[in-house]
């Protein structure tokens, strides 16, 4: 191929099946003959270098992307030309969803690193989910999990108090770090003090005095981009009643 980037299509004839991340992603309950069939529409994995965007607002919908490792951010342009930070994404977690109604991206999707990304082409997807029931299932759950983000999403920002809203965006960090396989109570934020206040509608400063906070009151131990949550149970109550204490 072309692009110096992709890995050879062999390469990716068995990732699906030998992937750490199949329970999370389309693989997740399908077996060795429709796991066989799902890897002969995805297509050669592409690497991003940080800064580098997979797609952008406006840009034709043909492609969902799975993150294989890494990470994203999706903004969007506010009314008055802001840039809004939407949401992030992990290891295992599809993007490109969101375009399906309108056949055309409603964001622009960043990488925070360097991140490595499954392509495949919803068009063929569907069909296939219309002959495999449970790839369609899976394809739904997924769809119905970023329903559900979003809303938690809308009530944070529109309920919950400073304090709550970055407590409760370090559990779901967390949480999803753990579906990983990874230690729940190690984060690496890759993304900015800037992108996370964007993401929470909350100033820099105000997440970063949140964040001393919560190690001043011994929730947590940061440096830099690795945050280690020292009290879960008193992250957890932080994000229930916005007290550090």
């Amino acid at each position: 191929m072309n692009n110096p980037k992709a890995f050879p299509l062999e390469q990716l004839r068995v990732a699906c099946q030998q992937c750490s991340l199949r329970e999370l992603c389309l693989p997740l309950g399908l077996d060795g003959n429709e796991l066989r069939r799902l890897d002969q529409i995805v297509r050669p994995r592409r690497q991003l270098l940080r800064g580098e965007f997979l797609y952008h607002e406006g840009a034709p919908f043909q492609k969902l992307f799975a993150v294989r490792s890494g990470s994203i951010k999706t903004t969007g342009l506010t009314e008055d030309g802001r840039i809004q930070v939407l949401s992030f994404y992990f290891p295992g977690e599809i993007l490109g969803i969101d375009a399906i109604q309108a056949d055309r991206h409603a964001c622009s999707a960043e990488a925070l690193e360097a991140t490595e990304v499954c392509e495949i082409p919803y068009q063929q997807l569907s069909d296939l989910a219309r002959a495999l029931p449970g790839l369609q299932r899976q394809l739904l759950r997924i769809m119905s999990g970023e329903v559900v983000r979003d809303q938690s999403l809308l009530l944070a920002l529109g309920t919950l108090k400073a304090e709550e809203r970055v407590a409760t965006c370090l559990l779901s960090f967390s949480e999803r770090q753990r579906r990983q396989g990874l230690p729940d109570d190690q984060l690496l934020l890759s993304m900015s003090r800037q992108d996370l206040g964007d993401y929470l509608g909350l100033a820099l400063e105000t997440v970063s005095r949140i964040l001393s906070r919560f190690q001043d009151a011994g929730l947590l131990k940061v440096q830099g981009k690795r945050v280690s949550v020292l009290d879960m149970a008193g992250l957890r109550a932080a994000a229930a009643s916005g007290c550090a204490n």
